[in-house]
């Protein structure tokens, strides 16, 4: 991953003398704890929306199904409710990657405060285990990606647990349930269902990793660090 340093033109901050600025930093640094924690709750709550959703769908189309024995009024309302699963699905899965790189934000600038600290106070440096760099290796390594395989199989297995990862899968499986039931609604046979249901799956997913990698792009080339990380050294 490439660091961004600062731009030619933008002054380095002094270095703090004073010793109140260390109240001025604590105070900052408790209020990006408390964003990010916030930051986590609507994470959280999110997901739990959606899977509230999911759930109460499921069991609307099994009474339906039960009343209906799986004919055309249940085809017709099951498109209705899976197209509403999958907006909130898809509305789910933007703002997880929103809150993502909000939380990447509140990392980085409590990684700039933490350099504030050691400013004030540099002997406290081989106590602290997470740096004071905020470029994307400081940051990644507070988050403790610095494990994450990157690149193959290893990269997909990791995105696929995060949070964003998982609804993702989910939404592409009512996607794909969607598919089928509108290919059915047309009467279609079942090899048209099951391509129409894979194609849902995948498009899905394509569409999702698309929004998220330009989302991450957009927020990678806005990203400017004043104490970027030293390179480094190379083995001899």
């Amino acid at each position: 991953m490439m660091e961004s340093g600062p731009p030619a033109d933008e002054k380095q901050p002094v270095r703090p003398s004073d010793p109140g600025v260390l109240q001025v930093l604590a105070n900052e640094h408790w209020s990006l704890l408390a964003t990010r924690s916030l930051t986590y709750n609507e994470s959280l709550s999110r997901v739990s929306m959606f899977l509230s959703v999911l759930s109460g769908a499921v069991i609307a189309l099994a009474l339906v199904a039960q009343a209906d024995h799986f004919g055309q009024t249940f085809v017709l309302v099951a498109i209705l409710i899976l197209t509403v699963v999958l907006f909130v699905g898809l509305t789910t899965v933007v703002r997880l990657e929103v809150l993502n790189r909000d939380d990447i934000r509140w990392v980085k600038g409590m990684n700039r405060i933490r350099h504030g600290y050691l400013d004030l106070h540099p002997e406290a440096e081989p106590y602290l285990v997470t740096t004071h760099h905020d470029d994307f290796r400081g940051v990644s390594i507070t988050m403790g990606f610095e494990s994450t395989p990157r690149g193959g199989p290893g990269e997909i297995a990791h995105a696929l647990q995060t949070l964003p990862g998982v609804v993702a899968v989910l939404v592409g499986v009512v996607a794909g349930a969607l598919g089928a039931l509108v290919a059915r609604a047309f009467g279609a046979p079942t090899g048209v269902m099951v391509g129409a249901a894979i194609a849902g799956f995948v498009l899905t997913g394509a569409l999702i990793g698309a929004l998220g990698a330009r989302g991450f792009s957009k927020f990678y080339a806005a990203h400017t660090s004043r104490f970027p990380s030293e390179e480094p050294a190379k083995e001899q």
